[in-house]
C-alpha cells in the first residue's frame, strides 16, 4: 500500500531507499557530486552504485539491509532474557507480507524454539491464511470499509483485506484490528458506522478486538529524507470523534480496547 500519512514511508520499496538527513548532508556526502546546497539529485541515484551508502556518514545510508534468517533467528534467541511478561518478536513493517516465504520461514523457526511470535500486517497478501497457525497475536489494520476509497488512498483494493479479516478471525485465538482514524479519510459519522456494519459481518469470532489509532505526523519527516513529498494536511483527531467511534462500534457489540 501507499498510504499518505504512512510513519514508515521508506518500506514502500521493496528494494530499500536512500535516506538523507539535511542537517549532516555536504557537497561531500555523494563521493560523486550529486549533492548541491544540501538536496541530493536523486535522478542519478537508480543507476549508481550507491558508494554513498557504503561510507560510515549521516548525511546519506540506505534505508534496509539484508540478513540471513538464521542470523536474525540467533538474534532472536539471544534476546529471550528480556522477553518479560510473555513477551516474544514482533515482525512489523512496512508490510511483512511483501517477504512472504522467508517471513513464514521466520515464523516457524521462531515457533521451535518456543518464542511468542506477533505480527502487525495490513492482511492484503492472498496467502496470509498460512501464517494463521504460526502466529500466537495477530495484530491488523483495516484502513477503509468502501472498496474504491480504500483503493483511491492506498493503491489496493480492501477485499482481500476484509477475506483475511473474516478468514483469521474464525479462527485466530487472539485477534488485534486497528482502524487507523485519519482526517479527511475515514473519520466521519458515517465511516463509523461503515466500519461497524463492516466487522459485524465479517469478525467472526468473540475473541476478536477493535483498537482506534488516531492520525498523527511522527512519520512526517522520514517523507522528506526519503525525497517524497508529504501531502497531509495538519487536521486532527478530536477526542470526540474517538468517542464516536468507539460508542458506534460498541453499539453492534463490537469490543474495544486502548492500549
Amino acid at each position: 500500500m501507499h498510504c499518505p500519512w504512512c510513519s514508515n514511508p521508506e518500506g514502500m520499496d521493496i528494494g530499500g531507499t536512500i535516506l538523507t538527513e539535511a542537517e549532516w548532508l555536504t557537497d561531500q556526502s555523494c563521493p560523486k557530486g550529486f549533492v548541491r546546497e544540501k538536496a541530493l539529485d536523486r535522478s542519478n541515484c537508480s543507476s549508481c552504485d550507491m558508494p554513498c551508502t557504503k561510507r560510515r556518514q549521516k548525511g546519506i545510508r540506505f534505508s534496509c539491509k539484508e540478513y540471513p534468517i538464521n542470523e536474525i533467528l540467533d538474534i532472536c534467541i539471544r534476546s529471550k532474557p528480556m522477553f518479560f511478561d510473555g513477551g516474544g518478536v514482533t515482525l512489523t513493517g512496512g508490510e511483512i507480507s511483501v517477504q512472504f516465504d522467508p517471513v513464514k520461514q521466520l515464523l516457524e523457526m521462531l515457533g521451535d524454539v518456543g518464542i511468542h511470535r506477533a505480527i502487525e500486517s495490513n492482511g492484503s497478501h492472498p496467502r496470509m491464511t498460512e501464517l494463521i497457525p504460526l502466529v500466537d497475536q495477530w495484530i491488523m489494520d483495516v484502513k477503509h470499509y468502501d472498496d474504491s476509497t480504500h483503493k483511491k488512498w492506498t493503491g489496493l483494493s480492501n477485499r482481500q483485506v476484509i477475506e483475511t479479516l473474516r478468514k483469521v478471525s474464525e479462527v485466530h485465538e487472539d485477534m488485534l484490528v486497528r482502524i487507523p482514524l485519519i482526517p479527511g479519510v475515514n473519520s466521519d459519522h458515517k465511516d463509523a458506522v461503515g466500519f461497524a456494519e463492516l466487522f459485524k459481518e465479517n469478525i467472526k469470532g468473540e475473541h476478536v478486538s477493535v483498537e482506534l489509532l488516531t492520525y498523527h505526523e511522527f512519520g512526517k519527516s522520514k517523507w522528506a529524507q526519503c525525497g517524497k513529498e508529504y501531502t497531509m494536511g495538519s487536521e486532527r483527531i478530536s477526542p470526540a470523534t474517538v468517542d464516536l467511534f468507539k460508542d458506534t462500534l460498541r453499539s453492534y457489540g463490537i469490543k474495544i480496547i486502548t492500549t
